[in-house]
C-alpha cells in the first residue's frame, strides 16, 4: 500500500521524528477515510484536485483555522511528492493548488526582566521537583533547545567538564551547544538530586520525572506556562517561547545570525531571521542615534 511506504520513506530514509511521522499518518487516514465516505474511493493515490478542495470545504466548515488546513495539505503534497518519486503517478493533483491565506503570527518573547524575575526570585520548592523545574527552564533558556530535544537528551551527551551538551536535532542531526556557568551549576545540583532517586527506570535519560521515568512534553510545556504565568501576562507561554526569546536575546546583543543559526540548529539563515523581529525596538534605537537627522525627531 502507498501510504505505508510513504510513511516507511519518511521514518527511515528521511528521518523524520517519530512526533511527525504520526502525525502525517492521521492526516493521511483521515483523509482516507473522507474519500472512502464521501466518493466511495479507497486508494487515495488516485484522487483529483476536486477530491481535494471537497475535503478542504469540509475543514472549514468543521472549524479548522486556515494555518491548520495548509499544514493537512501540506502532509498531502509530500505523500504526492513521493508517489511522484516512486513513479506511482505522473501529476500530482496538487500541483497549482495555493495555500489559504493565514495572518502573519508572531510570537512575543519573554523579555529580560521576566526571566530574571522567575530564575533569580524563589519561586521553585527546594525538593527534586522544584530542581528539575528550575533545571528545565534554565537549560531551554541559555541553550535555545526544542522541548523534544530536551526529553531526549542522553545522560552521555551531557559533559560538564567539557561545558558542552551534544543535542539531536530534527532528522537526528547532531549539534554540540556550549554551556555557562549559570547552567554548569544548575545541572549539577539537578544531578546530585536526581542520584538519591531509588529507581531509575530510564537512567539513560537525563531529566527523569520524581518517579524515575522518561519526561513527556505535556510535563515540560506545563512546568514552562505554570511559572512563566506568575511573572508574565504574555499570552503564550511556552517551551518554544523561551527558544524564541534564547534567540531574540543574542541578536539584542550583537551575536552574529549565522552563530544563532547554528545554535538553534536550523538549516537555514531564513528560518533564524523570523526571530530578528523582536530585535526591531533595538534596531529602532540604534537607527535614531545613527541617523544624522535622528536627533532632530525628539
Amino acid at each position: 500500500m502507498s501510504v505505508d511506504r510513504f510513511l516507511d520513506y519518511i521514518t527511515h530514509e528521511k528521518k523524520y521524528s517519530p512526533h511527525t511521522c504520526i502525525a502525517y499518518k492521521k492526516n493521511l487516514i483521515d483523509f482516507q477515510a473522507f474519500c472512502a465516505e464521501n466518493f466511495d474511493l479507497e486508494e487515495i493515490e488516485r484522487v483529483s484536485y476536486n477530491h481535494i478542495r471537497s475535503w478542504i470545504v469540509f475543514l472549514v466548515e468543521n472549524q479548522n483555522s486556515n494555518r491548520t488546513i495548509n499544514r493537512k495539505v501540506s502532509v498531502l503534497r509530500s505523500y504526492f511528492k513521493f508517489l511522484l518519486k516512486t513513479e506511482t503517478i505522473e501529476l500530482s493533483p496538487l500541483k497549482q493548488h495555493r495555500p489559504l491565506k493565514v495572518s502573519k503570527k508572531i510570537n512575543v518573547p519573554f523579555s529580560l526582566d521576566e526571566v530574571a524575575q522567575l530564575l533569580d526570585g524563589n519561586l521553585f520548592s527546594k525538593d527534586y521537583l522544584g530542581i528539575l523545574e528550575k533545571t528545565i527552564i534554565t537549560l531551554l533558556y541559555y541553550t535555545g533547545i526544542r522541548r523534544q530535544e530536551l526529553i531526549d537528551l542522553k545522560t552521555d551527551a551531557v559533559d560538564l567538564y567539557s561545558e558542552a551538551i551534544k543535542v539531536k536535532g530534527k532528522r537526528n542531526k547532531e549539534r554540540i551547544i556550549p554551556l555557562l556557568p549559570e547552567v554548569i551549576t544548575s545541572l549539577k545540583l539537578y544531578l546530585f538530586e536526581k542520584n538519591k532517586i531509588s529507581e531509575l527506570i530510564d537512567q539513560n535519560y537525563f531529566f527523569c520525572s520524581p518517579t524515575g521515568i522518561k519526561l513527556n512534553e505535556g510535563f515540560v510545556y506545563n512546568t514552562v506556562n505554570h511559572y512563566f504565568s506568575i511573572v508574565s501576562t504574555k499570552v503564550k507561554k511556552s517551551p518554544h517561547i523561551l527558544r524564541h526569546s534564547f534567540a531574540t536575546h543574542l541578536l539584542n546583543n550583537g551575536a552574529d545570525l549565522n552563530a544563532v543559526k547554528e545554535l538553534l540548529g536550523h538549516e537555514s539563515v531564513a528560518a533564524t531571521q523570523i526571530y530578528t523581529h523582536g530585535s526591531l525596538k533595538k534596531i529602532q534605537e540604534v537607527y535614531k542615534k545613527a541617523h544624522p537627522r535622528g536627533k532632530n525627531s525628539d
